[in-house]
């Protein structure tokens, strides 16, 4: 079971078990780079030995050196390449555990981005270590080793090489100065337009129905407009610093032809030098100028790991402990939460108790906190201020998945995942005796108990049928029955309901009084947000939320009561 509460040893350690491919590929690197000097020594073979001496066989025998190191060349840099890929691998079997804990620990907290944003910038990091930059980012460190060499050949080839190179990084530092800013604002930008292009899809027929298709697809237009306003500003940026990279290149290039030219001229060196002198100093530049030109890739790399660790760094708040099972005794303490984005917060300091086989209705306006409330007790929303105590333990001190077997809840957005019925009701563990295609009888009895049982056995496969996304394949009614049923798996100690009749018929309804009778009986504490009076009715105590807040708190009647008297006309209860 992953824990994020590890996930700064786990990076350690996934740093530490890539260590070994990395250090093979800096070797190959270095083997790779050495031989890149075989055609530099090939030429100055030629010209000083073959065409001075007319020597065929000394020809043959360096042509049969040069064929074999290049192919050596090839064979390693191909190597190297897939160690890269290696790499990405492992990281990916290693780090994707911890990040997608991570992330989902993220989006318990309200206001930082969640799994979506966080497994992207993983995934950027994996592509640009295999890709072109990684490559010019190893080769960099071997630049002087040929600086040296073009020293031996002559000092002022060495020189004109050395200058280039102090010029190429001047001009590496200052595209990185200026393109850092754009690169940060390109990171926030981008994951906030694919999150918002996916919300237009989930509401895709409410768009549609209500002749909204227009105004939507011109907001999203908008938006993509300003990313691509500032990616096209990035790209001519880093389009005027590659350009100058290549021309100051090419310049550099023919420069060392050019003195090496005056100095066979002067007898200084031999025309195989002149030659290998060109051909050095272009390998010299190469890699840095496809730093510069990668650099944009290589920021928006560096910032992703920036946020990887940074995220695997806040999440890592201590170990989550196993408790043995609680009885259902819950406190909210001075509860207080701020959702993202808005002005007031969602819940101030709201404190209430539920005992074990006690209901308690959440009662209210539309926007007075409930759902968050009901996000908050069922563990799926950390509090930015308070807690809630689930047989005195904090919530926050339990591993996340051991309080998930104790805790049953449906949200408001009823939250199916694609996959069969079975799966969905045991929250997609393993089956008691190991066989997935076996259903257990915990299933069928939850199913049974949230009045399921006799619809899903009338689908073809029966339990085994498959649900697409958000429970797509069931009617609305349907889903929310087999979300009950799932809430109520191996009878939890601690039920959360959120409007959990708001699709269904009578019949539904009669099987939801049913189960919260014999969640009841057996000493659940339930906390239940409804508004029709049928369930409502099966409240013990209720609590009445207004703008965050906790108005009213008392027995049932008491409170209907109170209501009553005050006409209070925004929120009607019936007893």
């Amino acid at each position: 079971m992953v824990n994020a509460a590890s996930g700064p040893v786990r990076y350690r350690q996934a740093l530490e078990a890539c260590r070994d491919v990395l250090l093979w590929a800096l070797a190959f690197s270095a083997a790779v780079n050495l031989l890149y000097l075989s055609p530099s020594l090939f030429m100055l073979q030629v010209y000083d030995r073959v065409l001075t001496t007319g020597g065929l066989g000394t020809l043959a025998f360096v042509s049969v050196i040069l064929i074999y190191a290049l192919a050596t060349l090839v064979f390693l840099d191909a190597l190297r390449q897939r160690l890269m890929t290696r790499l990405s691998l492992r990281l990916e079997r290693l780090l994707a555990p911890t990040l997608l804990d991570v992330a989902m620990r993220r989006e318990a907290k309200e206001g930082e981005p969640g799994r979506r944003q966080l497994m992207r910038e993983f995934d950027l990091v994996r592509s640009t270590a295999t890709g072109p930059a990684a490559t010019a980012l190893m080769d960099a460190p071997w630049t002087p080793i040929f600086i040296i060499v073009c020293f031996l050949i002559h000092p002022l080839i060495g020189c004109v090489t050395l200058g280039g190179g102090a010029l190429l990084l001047l001009l590496a530092w200052r595209n990185e100065r200026v393109l850092r800013q754009g690169l940060a604002e390109l990171g926030e930008l981008t994951p906030r337009l694919y999150a918002d292009q996916e919300a237009d899809g989930a509401s895709a027929d409410a768009v549609r129905a209500m002749g909204m298709r227009g105004a939507v697809i011109a907001r999203r237009l908008q938006q993509r407009g300003d990313l691509n306003g500032l990616q096209t500003n990035l790209a001519h940026r880093a389009a005027v610093y590659s350009g100058l990279t290549k021309w100051l290149r090419l310049t550099l290039q023919s420069a060392a032809l050019g003195v090496g030219a005056l100095l066979a001229v002067e007898r200084e060196i031999s025309p195989g030098a002149l030659i290998a002198g060109s051909i050095l100093a272009s390998r010299t530049l190469g890699p840095l100028e496809q730093i510069v030109g990668a650099w944009r890739q290589i920021g928006l790399a560096r910032n992703a790991l920036r946020a990887i660790k940074e995220a695997i760094a806040a999440a890592a708040t201590g170990e989550g402990m196993s408790l043995p099972s609680p009885r259902g005794a819950v406190r909210v303490e001075r509860v207080g939460v701020r959702l993202r984005g808005a002005e007031r917060p969602a819940l101030q300091d709201v404190s209430f108790a539920i005992e074990p086989g006690e209901i308690v209705g959440v009662v209210g306006p539309s926007g007075a906190g409930k759902s968050t409330l009901a996000r908050v007790v069922a563990g799926a929303l950390t509090p930015q201020v308070g807690m809630v105590r689930l047989d005195g333990a904090n919530l926050a001190d339990w591993e996340p998945d051991s309080l998930g077997a104790h805790v049953g809840y449906l949200p408001q957005e009823i939250g199916l995942l694609d996959g069969a019925i079975a799966d969905n009701i045991r929250r997609f563990a393993p089956s008691r005796d190991g066989d997935p295609n076996a259903v257990d009888a915990d299933v069928i009895e939850a199913a049974k108990a949230a009045g399921a049982h006799e619809f899903i056995l009338r689908f073809p496969k029966g339990y085994h049928h498959r649900l697409g996304r958000n429970g797509g394949g069931v009617s609305p009614g349907q889903a929310q029955r087999i979300a009950l049923a799932r809430a109520l798996f191996r009878d939890p100690a601690l039920l959360v309901l959120d409007e959990p009749n708001a699709h269904l018929d009578q019949e539904g309804e009669s099987a939801l009084v049913e189960a919260l009778r014999a969640a009841r009986a057996r000493g659940a504490a339930i906390l239940l947000v409804a508004h029709r009076a049928g369930v409502i009715a099966m409240a013990d105590r209720l609590l009445v939320l207004r703008e965050g807040r906790l108005e009213l708190h008392g027995a049932r009647e008491d409170v209907v009561r109170k209501l009553a008297v005050v006409g209070d006309t925004r929120e009607r209860v019936s007893p």
